[in-house]
């Protein structure tokens, strides 16, 4: 199978990572619950992530929290800042994970900066909402359906320059472009430990620029008298027993990231993704791409998305077709009623993948007798 849909998780790991879940299984019991050999391997096993996670994200080792995912971390920081009835900007590109718990919270949204790849307007609309007052800002790194790079270290400095909070969904960045909590001094990070991460799925972080509201109480290993949740991090918001295991894959999957460099990574992606807008160019299709694009093209073929997207699975080609979870993307984009099928690339990207992919689409549109527009492919 040729894997176009790291938007949703990556995929194929590193070796490291399923061996390090596989170790973890065999050799470590519940971290902070005894002080037996098991126990304490398994906290400093934690630790250790938690270390690396601190030193990737430019935080202390205290402001790193794990969660279940990108989503649950992203409800933690909402449902911290922003009260029933609280006013919220977000950006025109935004996820479920952030629409529907404001709408959980009958929060009054104002949207900006909803066209694609024009980060000046954004910036523009932004500063005059933060000027009318709002309460929250929270805005994704990178559009899960357009790879749009939204501007976050300008969206940050306004949102210092305001005072108002900031929550940043890390969802589509983390493992590939710099995140930083101490420079952007936001509220908030979010992001999930199976996407550029490498992790395994079901683990997420949570960066914490000040002190949460938990969203679940329980057991955390330390004072056990008190039945308020502690008021010190990470304890505060990680009630339970954590996914060890998920955890050690997590650091695995960071090392790797470490390894091959940010840099590098998104110079592969992005080259993959504009040689993929080109292919795409060549057929009858319309394809969404722009300055300042990550490893993510979205396109509309002459077919019902899905259909595209199920004939290329049957060709063992790996994408994703629909509206993403992101229905206000698409509103901003124009594509709500069609949806798009969505590539999109990770830390193995290369030019062998679009090859296949342009193989594959030839043969769909021939069979479905849907003309081909041939076009030089630029070198």
């Amino acid at each position: 199978m040729i894997y176009l849909d790291n938007g949703a998780t990556s995929f194929y790991k590193p070796p490291a990572v399923a061996a390090a879940v596989c170790r973890a299984m065999h050799r470590y019991a519940n971290p902070g619950r005894g002080g037996y050999p098991a126990a304490m391997e398994a906290a400093r096993e934690v630790f250790y992530c938690r270390e690396l996670a601190a030193s990737m994200f430019d935080c202390e080792p205290e402001q790193v929290v794990f969660t279940s995912n990108c989503t649950h971390g992203l409800n933690i920081a909402i449902h911290t800042l922003v009260k029933p009835g609280a006013r919220v900007v977000i950006s025109g590109f935004e996820h479920n994970a952030v629409t529907r718990p404001l709408y959980q919270r009958n929060a009054v949204v104002c949207v900006v900066g909803s066209q694609l790849f024009q980060p000046r307007q954004l910036l523009q609309e932004l500063e005059q909402t933060l000027k009318a007052g709002v309460d929250a800002a929270v805005f994704t790194h990178v559009s899960n359906v357009f790879g749009y790079i939204l501007p976050m270290e300008e969206i940050a400095a306004l949102c210092r320059k305001y005072q108002v909070p900031l929550i940043v969904d890390a969802a589509q960045s983390a493992g590939m472009l710099p995140i930083s909590l101490k420079k952007w001094d936001a509220a908030f990070i979010a992001m999930p430990g199976h996407k550029g991460l490498l992790g395994p799925q079901g683990t997420g972080i949570l960066l914490c620029g000040m002190l949460p509201q938990p969203l679940l109480a329980g057991g955390t290993g330390t004072a056990s008298q008190v039945q308020a949740m502690p008021e010190e991090l990470p304890e505060r918001l990680e009630a339970g027993t954590l996914n060890v295991p998920g955890i050690s894959g997590l650091a695995a999957g960071m090392r790797e990231v470490r390894q091959q460099g940010l840099s590098r990574i998104l110079k592969k992606e992005k080259a993959a993704a504009a040689q993929c807008a080109h292919i795409l160019q060549k057929f009858d299709f319309q394809v969404f791409c722009g300055e300042g694009q990550s490893g993510t093209v979205s396109f509309v073929p002459p077919m019902d998305c899905e259909t595209m997207a199920q004939e290329l699975a049957r060709r063992g080609i790996a994408v994703r077709a629909g509206l993403h979870c992101a229905p206000l993307a698409h509103q901003s984009a124009g594509t709500l009623q069609t949806g798009t099928v969505r590539v999109s690339f990770g830390h193995d990207a290369d030019f062998s993948q679009n090859l296949a992919l342009e193989r594959e689409i030839r043969r769909i549109l021939k069979k479905s007798n849907k003309k081909i527009y041939e076009t030089p492919l630029p070198s």
